[in-house]
């Protein structure tokens, strides 16, 4: 069979979406053409923010190809599946310029991203898709070719079959990127330090997280911690490094202490970038961290009171005092070191002033405190509205917008409803 998968060209205008609006590598779609490669599929991945061009010749390409199965995501990379830009304007855009090309020739659509793993009978209404796959998309994909009613995790004909899918971490292989694709990738995602010289690359080492903040927006899909083996990992970063990456980002929900890689990495002029929790790093791994090339670190510290770290099940055992200690401490071994905060009742305006001017007297930025949004599928989400229904990404920017005045300084100076973004593009 030939499938087309396609991440299309984003833009977000009016969106609430915190995150990076760069070009990432689409990792779950350089897995799954690993995977549907072997079994003798023919793919195309056809990426519209990457190759830089605009829905019209996405859809010129994807026409051209003539896929028995073209694959849309809805949101940007596997980095941000779990803050996601809540409407689906994109992709709905997207499906109607790709609609009669693929139907046409008898093919179907299929979408993948968190959208279709938390709400899959809503996401189908509004997308129009023929199929939906619920989690972890890549070794769901390959069985698409064969018989729906046999499967889980997806939705069709308006019956959910299954849970959320979770891959075997261990199945998947080494992704091998076109050099092309690699000498687009300017980007070097949450780096600061120096400017690029050399293409950059995000990798995925773990996927999932041992912890269940309220905030992380993850039970449907990335949820359980598990790991890549090492070596497949960096025979990945080896071929990147060939190709002439100089820095990797990598995507995990929680980049955890692992000696092994980071001896590996050590080894390798290479750089490279994280998001993590500084309670879970001693003083000897920090170390090691900054030698192995690490020159960025985004820590989730989130609240400056016990109170708030527990409001938001943190399980954190150090205290504000020893947070900071170990920021500063890391900062003196990494060039870059960020110390995530959300707005919290729990916290007073003074002390977090206070405890922000004193990381950045030290070298670590601490950001003013952002408001929490309750993605659907969050425990903050369940907490509040229940499980999530086909308002509940309205539900939940209703509530963000209605709550706050100001908001993150990447987002829109006054974001908009979701029904109107989602009007606009259906009319």
């Amino acid at each position: 069979m030939r499938y087309a998968l396609i991440n299309p060209a984003w833009s977000f205008e009016g969106s609430i979406y915190f995150g990076c609006r760069e070009p990432h590598l689409p990792l779950e779609f350089g897995y799954a053409k690993e995977l549907l490669e072997r079994e003798g599929h023919e793919v195309a991945v056809v990426d519209g923010q990457l190759d830089g061009i605009d829905t019209g010749e996405i859809a010129a390409r994807v026409r051209n190809f003539g896929p028995d199965l073209a694959v849309v995501t809805t949101a940007p990379s596997y980095l941000f599946w779990r803050c996601a830009p809540p409407e689906l304007r994109v992709p709905r855009l997207m499906i109607d310029a790709i609609g009669s090309a693929v139907r046409g020739c008898g093919g179907r659509i299929v979408v993948v991203g968190p959208h279709a793993s938390t709400t899959p009978l809503t996401t189908l209404r509004k997308l129009g898709a023929d199929l939906a796959v619920l989690g972890e998309c890549e070794d769901i994909l390959p069985q698409l070719a064969g018989d729906w009613n046999v499967l889980d995790s997806v939705c069709f004909d308006g019956n959910v079959r299954g849970a959320p899918h979770a891959t075997d971490m261990t199945a998947l292989p080494a992704i091998r990127w076109p050099g092309s694709a690699i000498a687009r990738h300017l980007h070097h995602h949450h780096r600061f330090e120096a400017a690029p010289q050399g293409p950059g690359a995000e990798v995925e080492f773990s996927r999932g997280c041992p912890y269940h903040c309220t905030f992380c927006a993850k039970e449907n899909f990335r949820n359980d911690y598990r790991r890549r083996p090492l070596g497949i990992v960096l025979e990945e970063i080896d071929g990147l490094i060939a190709q002439g990456v100089e820095y990797i980002y990598f995507i995990d929900e929680i980049f955890l202490p692992h000696k092994p890689l980071l001896e590996a990495l050590a080894e390798r002029t290479l750089k490279f970038g994280v998001q993590t929790r500084i309670d879970l790093w001693n003083r000897d791994l920090i170390d090691l961290l900054g030698r192995a090339g690490c020159v960025s670190i985004e820590a989730g510290v989130e609240s400056i009171s016990e109170e708030g770290r527990a409001l938001l099940d943190k399980k954190c055992r150090l205290s504000t005092d020893d947070l900071a200690d170990r920021l500063i401490y890391a900062r003196d071994r990494v060039p870059f070191v960020q110390a995530n905060l959300l707005s919290m009742d729990q916290d007073d305006p003074g002390a977090i002033e206070a405890w922000r001017q004193h990381l950045i007297a030290r070298g670590v930025w601490a950001n003013e405190p952002v408001p929490l949004f309750a993605y659907p599928g969050s425990p903050e989400y369940t907490r509040r509205w229940g499980l999530p229904d086909e308002q509940a990404w309205e539900r939940a920017v209703d509530d963000y917008l209605g709550a706050n005045e100001s908001f993150s300084d990447i987002q829109e100076q006054r974001p908009q409803q979701l029904v109107q973004l989602e009007t606009r593009c259906a009319s």
